[in-house]
């Protein structure tokens, strides 16, 4: 069965969302990620309705979704983590953000006292809505060649929020800038290189790839109901014409994608491949589609539909967690690596 946005909870977001542009707090919408942990907690098992709601959500709100699809992949770290290592699973009630990257300038080091417990300290980049998640799964430094990931309360005293600069004009309030850390105490996930060995590092990045697709969709409809507004002529078929079939492609990867995690065919290797291919297919869809709707429907809804305007200023900035031409080096390497 082809995975298909849920409406209702589209719109849901698409509400949230507009509420949210209008100057709303985030309250609702960090309620809204609560609601949906369990579908996390179920990926790799039965992991359509985890694809779905990213699918819905990006399909209604991209501010929605920059919210719940960090929430949802931590909180499916968690589970595997405690499913791995015969450990208790310590999501609870919070909600999180998951701070996996490096950058220039940026070191956050891992350290654990005679007793064995960890503390981190350091300055790490990237961090989205660090000042309103409770809670985040961090990667640190615990030796010059090695990384771990830890689960750190981001309301302890020695988690600070430096001033920064956010001018995005997409996903204007998901504010992603660094986090200060001194001697906060960190609940270790795994040993080290867990976290990137994991199967569900591949899986969680087929989920950011299904929020990508549902914001393309939603530009779909966009032409569709334009042509309502007005008799199509053959350039305006085509243009529907393409994006209805980069979105039938993309959405039949997907599709496949969920069932073969199910199956159990997208581990290591076969798990990084696939996670690769996903992310490419529905990148290109969502990057052709803000193309297509520009080419369609000029610059009218660019300057007159706030929230078609806002789609695409967020796709725009969201879409470039792909890095592009480097990822699509990195499929064709292990296309070459022999991966199935």
């Amino acid at each position: 069965m082809i995975l298909r946005p849920d409406p209702g909870l589209g719109d849901r977001a698409r509400t949230l969302g507009a509420a949210v542009a209008d100057g709303g707090d985030l309250d609702e919408v960090l309620a809204l990620a609560r609601e949906l942990s369990p579908t996390a907690q179920r990926l790799g098992s039965d992991s359509a309705p985890y694809l779905t709601a990213l699918l819905s959500i990006g399909a209604g709100d991209l501010t929605v979704a920059r919210v719940v699809e960090p929430h949802l992949d931590a909180v499916a770290i968690l589970a595997q983590s405690a499913a791995a290592h015969g450990t208790s699973d310590v999501a609870g009630d919070g909600v999180w953000g998951v701070y996996a990257a490096e950058g220039p300038g940026h070191h956050l080091a891992g350290t654990p006292d005679e007793h064995g417990t960890w503390t981190l300290t350091g300055r790490k980049p990237w961090c989205s809505l660090a000042s309103e998640v409770s809670h985040a799964v961090i990667t640190a430094h615990t030796g010059p060649d090695t990384r771990r990931a830890f689960a750190v309360d981001l309301g302890h005293p020695g988690v600070s929020h430096p001033e920064q600069r956010w001018v995005s004009r997409g996903l204007t309030r998901v504010r992603s800038t660094s986090l200060e850390l001194d001697g906060v105490p960190a609940l270790p996930l795994g040993e080290d290189g867990w976290y990137l060995r994991r199967p569900g590092f591949a899986w969680g990045g087929i989920g950011v790839a299904a929020v990508w697709l549902g914001a393309a969709t939603a530009l779909r409809e966009a032409l569709c109901a334009a042509s309502a507004r007005r008799e199509p002529d053959q350039v305006a078929l085509v243009h529907l014409g393409r994006a209805d079939t980069l979105l039938h492609a993309a959405t039949c990867v997907l599709d496949d994608a969920a069932q073969a995690i199910d199956a159990g065919q997208a581990t290591g290797d076969a798990g990084e491949l696939l996670a690769a291919r996903v992310r490419a297919t529905c990148a290109e869809a969502a990057e052709e589609l803000v193309r297509i709707t520009g080419h369609a429907l000029g610059p009218g809804p660019l300057t007159g539909d706030e929230e078609h305007a806002r789609r695409v200023a967020d796709l725009t900035v969201y879409v470039r967690q792909h890095h592009a031409e480097r990822d699509l080096a990195r499929l064709g390497s292990l296309v070459l690596g022999g991966g199935r």
